[in-house]
């Protein structure tokens, strides 16, 4: 190895890692005007060259991928937020006017927003074919959930008991407050559905990172999966997704450690206790079993994975994991 690796390594992950900041900020404000001089400030470089780099880096213009996620958001909103109008949608994700919308929605997605909502996304695939994720929400009609109704004693909360029909999964869900949470995460992008060795990977590349400094010691630590696009939406290529750990808020990360913040506020919980191929099955209990008989709607927050062992210390090499998604009323 060329003495010149370690500082060429130390470069790639500073570069990776003020393009992931870039790229948080235009997630968190998606529905502003998003210069490229504001952006370049947030990555530290001088416009001409930001522009240059996060093309380079990203696989697209700054610009296209700004659209991208415009148009893939709302295309998500349409369906999971039905009371909402399209214009609102539209100006909530940053299109200038319905118009402006509506053509990049059509250019995009071969169908009107109204189309798309009425019965469109479920005929859409991206790949050009049908086919299930083994992570992430989908959209199930819920026709194959039993959804009940209980109650909690002691606490007067709600809790639905979710159960596919054909008995492959099943969970309970109850709806409470989180705190605030701050993460540090490696990111991953492209293809991770079913990927066990990738999530190992940067699992143990985030361990790495802190158990040196002290961060998986603490009994509040909590391992976390962040999930950024709608994978029957967005290309395999370009989905993102975080390995997190909790941690302090003054912590400072480094090189491709970045850290975030999941805002506080109403989700549903729901515990599972499931093979690795499963997963899907259980994102699908959520939002296709649940949602649909729940009264409420998905929030525009992170939905994500609280992690809750390893599956090699489990008897049956099974995951423990609960699924946060955001909420609010119907």
């Amino acid at each position: 190895m060329s003495r010149e690796s370690p500082n060429r390594e130390y470069l790639l992950a500073e570069y990776r890692s003020r393009i992931n900041r870039v790229i948080d900020y235009i997630e968190a404000n998606i529905g502003s005007e998003l210069s490229l001089k504001e952006l370049a400030g947030v990555a530290h470089f001088s416009p001409f060259h930001f522009h240059r780099i996060f093309g380079a880096m990203v696989g697209e213009t700054l610009n296209d991928f700004i659209q991208r996620l415009r148009i893939e958001k709302a295309a998500s909103m349409l369906v999971q937020n039905p009371k909402q109008t399209i214009t609102g949608i539209a100006l909530d994700c940053g299109f200038s006017s319905s118009s402006v919308f509506a053509r990049a929605f059509k250019d995009n997605f071969g169908m009107s927003a109204s189309e798309w909502r009425a019965h469109g996304h479920a005929q859409y695939s991206k790949n050009g074919k049908k086919e299930s994720k083994d992570s992430q929400p989908v959209g199930n009609t819920g026709k194959e959930f039993n959804v009940t109704l209980q109650y909690n004693q002691s606490t007067l909360n709600q809790i639905w008991r979710v159960k596919m029909k054909n008995e492959k999964i099943q969970t309970n869900i109850e709806v409470r407050d989180i705190p605030e949470m701050h993460v540090a995460y490696v990111r991953h992008v492209g293809p991770y559905a079913g990927d066990a060795q990738l999530f190992e990977r940067l699992f143990n590349k985030l361990c790495a990172w802190a158990g040196p400094r002290g961060l998986l010691q603490s009994p509040d630590a909590k391992f976390i999966n962040i999930y950024h696009d709608n994978p029957d939406i967005t290309d395999d290529k370009k989905l993102r997704m975080d390995v997190c750990v909790t941690v302090p808020p003054d912590t400072q990360v480094d090189g491709e450690i970045g850290k975030a913040v999941i805002p506080a506020g109403k989700n549903a919980i729901a515990h599972f206790e499931i093979n690795a191929d499963q997963f899907g099955d259980a994102w699908n209990a959520v939002y296709g079993g649940w949602f649909p008989e729940s009264g409420y709607q998905p929030d525009d927050r992170p939905c994500f994975e609280l992690c809750l062992n390893s599956p090699k210390d489990h008897p049956e090499g099974k995951h423990i994991v609960d699924i946060y998604a955001p909420v609010k009323p119907l």
